[in-house]
């Protein structure tokens, strides 16, 4: 009887359950959308128990479409949206408020008060974070401070919390198991990178009470069993991870220096850095990547705030294409940009230029520029920021990468990776799964009860789909890099009255 690793990917907007055999193949996959919540402007919201219910929905559908058996699952493992936040009551499961997501901004003034108080550098120095409204921490205050008697129940072991990956392991083992892992821990803004603990400074100046905390464990370990009314039996849960930690896993980014970039609405790029914990000097994140046979391994991520969103934004508001799909044809209906450089500076610019003022812009407009070169410009402009994120990683960590592993949709443009291998004068590989998320928390399952040997193994098991390598001459790819130097200056210079 053919066993399966069964890889559960809990994500900003859907639910997906994918199936994974022993060649690392997908042998079915399920996804459903869910609801989106909006109760102010900047505020996003989830409801806890849809995503519970959703979740289970698409792997019970999946099982039953594939006509496979719960026998045949030998492991489940876990993915998530990072940072978003649950808070329930112990003894019910029911949520006391819905899940304040990682993209909501409503704990932007506590924020700056901790800022205020000359807190930066200390938070910094103990998460490897920045102090801002994306990590769990502040939500989890805010969650406490605003229901009336809420701090009062969880300092009396009333209520839990955690984040999404720690709200589906509780529901799986009907409420058996109150855990997360290294690389979920670390995205709280709450948890001692170095130390390997919740913080009690951290924990003291926001008032969270540590009992309402998930047990920290590695991110390949036994972390709960499938209570058998889910599915029939009981299967192990044996991997979880943070879903860009899972997607540099799944890429096999296992040496120090390996770096992935996952082309999503925006580009977030993983370096693993081993053992070593690396600071920046120049706003990028130091978060744990795994912990893994017994060692716990560190990475720098920094993140391109518009990618595939300037895309949309061509198609949606420019009307300039019908489909994503159709900017790689008309990239390549011409030679070049004819001069024009893109900065989709939509929601201002990140690292390393942190500049949240910054607005969009196109440059080098002549009475020539046509369509295609705009099209083309755009593609481009999400080339040179992740260009601008590696080259400070490589600054920061004092490590040169030898290739880039890319996944994600717009990976599948082919325009897209061979100029970014051209910019960047470097191997591009693209892997045949592009799932590289599902399938880093397959792996991770796998590796724990032996379904794959070792990260040899597991290695085997990963396979390019296609190698770009750099053509560009070198005084050509100065050229074009002076430009978008230029052009990133005089949009950071522009400012709107």
């Amino acid at each position: 009887m053919e066993k399966y690793i069964l890889a559960l990917d809990q994500g900003t907007t859907s639910c997906r359950a994918v199936l994974y055999d022993r060649q690392g193949q997908i042998a079915g996959s399920r996804a459903k959308e869910f609801r989106q919540v909006y109760p102010k402007p900047g505020w996003v919201e989830h409801d806890p128990v849809e995503i519970w219910e959703c979740q289970l929905g698409v792997m019970r559908d999946l099982l039953k479409e594939k006509s496979i058996s719960a026998e045949q699952i030998e492991a489940v493992g876990i993915t998530n949206q990072r940072e978003t936040v649950v808070v329930w009551e112990k003894a019910t499961g029911r949520p006391v408020t819905n899940a304040i997501v990682w993209q909501c901004r409503r704990t932007a003034s506590i924020c700056e008060e901790l800022k205020q108080r000359g807190l930066a550098d200390m938070i910094h120095k103990k998460t490897g974070l920045v102090i801002d409204a994306y990590f769990s921490g502040t939500k989890l205050k805010w969650i406490l401070d605003e229901s009336p008697g809420l701090r009062q129940r969880a300092y009396n072991g009333e209520i839990l919390a955690g984040t999404i990956d720690t709200w589906l392991i509780w529901n799986l083992t009907g409420g058996t198991s109150h855990v997360t892992d290294y690389s979920n821990a670390s995205r709280t803004m709450l948890y001692n990178i170095r130390d390997l603990c919740w913080d009690e400074d951290l924990l003291r100046i926001l008032d969270i009470p540590a009992a309402i905390l998930p047990q920290v464990k590695p991110s390949s370990c036994l972390l709960g069993v499938l209570d058998p009314s889910i599915l029939g039996v009981e299967i192990p849960i044996t991997g979880t991870a943070g879903d860009q930690q899972a997607a540099l896993f799944g890429q096999v980014c296992f040496n120090r220096g390996d770096v992935k970039n996952t082309y999503g609405t925006g580009c977030f790029l993983l370096m693993n850095t081993g053992g070593d914990i690396v600071y920046s000097s120049h706003g990028l994140l130091t978060t744990i990547a795994w912990g893994l046979g017994g060692t716990v391994e560190y990475a720098l991520e920094g993140s391109v705030f518009v990618a595939g969103a300037a895309v949309q934004w061509l198609r949606d508001e420019l009307k300039l294409v019908r489909t994503a799909a159709e900017t790689e044809t008309a990239a390549l209906s011409v030679g070049d940009t004819n001069g024009v450089y893109m900065v989709p500076a939509f929601v201002g610019l990140g690292a390393p230029h942190w500049d949240m003022y910054a607005q969009g812009a196109f440059f080098g407009l002549t009475r020539g520029t046509n369509r295609c070169h705009l099209i083309r410009a755009a593609l481009e402009s999400i080339a040179y920021q992740s260009r601008d994120v590696l080259s400070v990683m490589e600054k920061d960590s004092g490590i040169s990468f030898m290739q880039l592993k890319v996944d994600g949709g717009a990976s599948a443009n082919n325009f897209l990776m061979q100029f970014q291998s051209d910019i960047l004068d470097t191997e591009v590989i693209r892997p045949e799964n592009i799932e590289t998320t599902s399938m880093g928390a397959a792996f991770l399952a796998g590796l724990e009860t032996g379904f794959w040997k070792d990260k040899d193994d597991v290695r085997s098991i990963w396979k390019a789909d296609r190698v770009f390598k750099p053509e560009m001459p070198n005084d050509v790819r100065m050229k074009k890099l002076e430009g978008w130097k230029r052009a990133v200056e005089s949009c950071i210079s522009f400012r709107q009255p």
